[in-house]
């Protein structure tokens, strides 16, 4: 009778942490599963919540590797996605991980989101961030000459803006120019007119749609671009990272493109975690990518 109790009470225990588990958001889930794999050992949280905006409380995570450098690191300004509704700074610190045992400074940093704001709310916000990281990263080990973007989706979107459109980080009294590069996944770039419920909630308000699009922003000395997508994206069309690239190039400037095989939106995100590496080697590209331009 006792083993049918304890087997009871185990059952019960397993049913509610599963059910606990997948009422997460699916990047918290995908963390969580990360953590209890092995690698990525040379990596610790450095900040936690370190508030760069004031006025509306927004803060970023920092991820640093574990043993002390004699040099500045080079950094990571990681935006997440999450249509522009959904998302958090600490549900990825997967990303953070990854980066940081690879040697670089990573942030990880959180922007309002619908229906808080809409466009242009979530690019001021990382370009907050972005220039508050300019002017403290040195003081936690960060070389502000070596700064990357990333993102993927929406975050994707964000970082691309504010490396093509000069004026969000020039009304901070910032340039382009301090980004060395931007390696982004799976990012809508050429995405008017709005037809998806997603778009015309954070875009449809905007007075002049056609400031909202990156391809319409491509310059020829822009920051270097790495973009890619999985070959099986039906939420944000391969087109789009295919129509910039070859833009930017047309104009004469820096741009990569790499799609992945058996890839859809959701997985190429995956694949910078260590459980999912084996689908494709996305980390070991934005960091082959990073590198050479540093």
């Amino acid at each position: 009778m006792k083993w049918l109790i304890t087997l009871g009470i185990v059952a019960l225990a397993v049913a509610g942490f599963a059910y606990w588990f997948f009422s997460q958001p699916g990047p918290r889930q995908l963390d969580m599963v990360n953590n209890v794999i092995p690698g990525d050992g040379d990596a610790k949280l450095l900040v936690s919540d370190q508030v760069f905006d004031e006025e509306l409380g927004l803060g970023l995570n920092i991820w640093a590797p574990t043993e002390a450098s004699d040099k500045p690191l080079p950094v990571v300004v990681f935006i997440y996605g999450g249509g522009w509704r959904a998302g958090s700074k600490d549900e990825y610190a997967f990303a953070g991980r990854a980066f940081a045992h690879r040697g670089y400074i990573t942030v990880l940093a959180d922007y309002r989101l619908y229906p808080e704001a809409k466009f242009p709310g979530f690019l001021e916000d990382s370009a907050k961030a972005v220039a508050w990281v300019h002017d403290n990263i040195e003081d936690m080990g960060g070389d502000p000459d070596q700064i990357f973007l990333s993102g993927q989706s929406a975050g994707a979107y964000n970082v691309m803006m504010l490396a093509l459109d000069r004026q969000w980080l020039g009304r901070l009294g910032k340039t382009p120019d301090l980004i060395k590069g931007v390696a982004a996944l799976a990012g809508p770039y050429d995405f008017y007119p709005f037809d998806s419920e997603t778009t015309k909630n954070s875009f449809g308000s905007y007075r002049l749609p056609e400031m909202t699009q990156p391809v319409n922003f491509a310059r020829a000395d822009a920051p270097p671009l790495w973009l890619s997508t999985g070959i099986d994206d039906k939420q944000v069309r391969p087109r789009n990272s295919q129509i910039l690239r070859d833009k930017i190039l047309e104009l004469g400037g820096d741009a990569e493109y790499t799609e992945y095989p058996d890839m859809d939106h959701i997985e190429i995100m995956m694949a910078i975690a260590k459980p999912f590496r084996s689908k494709g080697p996305v980390l070991d590209d934005m960091i082959a990518f990073f590198e050479s331009r540093r």
